[in-house]
C-alpha cells in the first residue's frame, strides 16, 4: 500500500495566520479593483511662446516695435504634463505600475485638479488661472524692462493650455519679443539660438513660483529638442532626481535671475546650477 500523507497539525499561531490570510486576501484582491483617487500624469505638450500657435502669434507686442527675428533663432519652450480627467476610474495595478516608470507618476486627484468636481468647472477654473498668470507675466516683463503698460500693448494667446505654470515663460517671451535680450536682428534674442525649456509661475513683481510636475516636464522639454531647463529653485532637487541625460537645470528664483541667466549662458558667463 502507498503511503498517504496526512496534513500537519496546525499550532494556535499557525491556525490564525491562516484565519487572517483569507480576509487579507480578499481585502487585497478588492483593493487592486476599486478606484482609487489619483490621477495618471505623463509628459504633456510644448509651446513655443515666442512662435505661433495655430498658425497666431503666442505673443503679440503693440505700440512698440517688437524684435525681428532671423534664421539663428532658437525657442522658448513652456512645459505642460498631461493627466486623466477628473473621474477617471484609476485602479492599484496602474499606481503600481507607475512607481517604476520614469516617465508616468501617479498624483493624489486633489493635487492635480484642486478646485471643481466636472470637467468644466476644472477647465473654467484653470483658464481663470491664465488669464490671471498672463496679466501677472506683461506686468512682470514691463516692469524688468522699464516700459509704460500705457505706451506698450501686449496680448498673449495659447489654445488648450491652462494654469499658472507658463507665466516666467510668458515673461521671457515678452522681454525677449521686445528686444530686452538681443544685440541685434538675428542674433537669437534670449535664446542664443539654443532650444530652452522650463515651467515656473509669475507674480507682477517678477517673483518665480513652484508649480508641481517637475520630472514629467523636464522629459517633455528633452523630448521637443530642449537642452536647457529653467526650474523654480525650489524644484532643484526633484528636477534632478530624474534628470534626462544632456539637459542642463538652472534654478531660477526672479525673472531679473532667469534673463541675467540665459544672457550668461549665450555669451559663456557663469550659470547657477541645480
Amino acid at each position: 500500500m502507498g503511503t498517504r500523507l496526512l496534513p500537519a497539525r496546525l499550532g494556535p499561531r499557525g491556525r490564525t495566520l491562516l484565519v487572517c490570510a483569507v480576509p487579507t486576501a480578499a481585502l487585497l484582491a478588492v483593493t487592486a479593483l476599486a478606484p482609487l483617487p489619483f490621477a495618471l500624469a505623463q509628459p504633456g505638450l510644448t509651446a513655443n511662446v515666442i512662435g505661433d500657435s495655430k498658425d497666431k502669434p503666442v505673443i503679440t507686442v503693440s505700440g512698440d516695435q517688437a524684435r525681428t527675428t532671423g534664421s539663428r533663432e532658437g525657442k522658448l519652450l513652456m512645459t505642460t504634463i498631461a493627466a486623466t480627467p477628473p473621474g477617471a476610474t484609476v485602479r492599484l495595478p496602474q499606481v503600481l505600475e507607475s512607481w517604476f516608470r520614469t516617465d508616468r507618476a501617479a498624483m493624489p486627484t486633489e493635487a492635480v485638479y484642486p478646485v471643481g468636481e466636472t470637467t468644466g468647472e476644472i477647465e473654467e477654473h484653470n483658464r481663470g488661472e491664465m488669464r490671471a498668470s498672463q496679466q501677472a507675466a506683461i506686468k512682470a516683463a514691463l516692469r524688468e524692462l522699464h516700459k509704460s503698460p500705457r505706451d506698450v500693448r501686449v496680448s498673449l494667446r495659447l489654445a488648450d493650455v491652462g494654469g499658472p505654470s507658463a507665466g516666467l515663460f510668458f515673461s521671457l517671451g515678452i522681454i525677449d519679443k521686445l528686444g530686452g535680450g538681443a544685440a541685434g536682428p538675428g542674433d537669437g534674442g534670449l535664446t542664443g539660438g539654443r532650444v530652452i525649456a522650463g515651467t515656473g509661475t509669475i507674480t507682477a513683481d517678477g517673483t518665480v513660483g513652484p508649480v508641481g510636475g517637475v520630472p514629467l516636464k523636464t522629459k517633455a522639454a528633452k523630448r521637443d529638442g530642449a537642452s536647457v531647463f529653467l526650474v523654480p529653485r525650489a524644484e532643484c532637487g526633484d528636477a534632478h532626481a530624474e534628470r534626462p541625460k544632456g539637459l542642463r537645470l538652472v534654478p531660477v528664483e526672479t525673472l531679473k535671475g532667469a534673463v541675467k541667466a540665459l544672457k550668461a549662458l549665450k555669451s559663456g558667463g557663469r550659470v547657477p546650477s541645480c
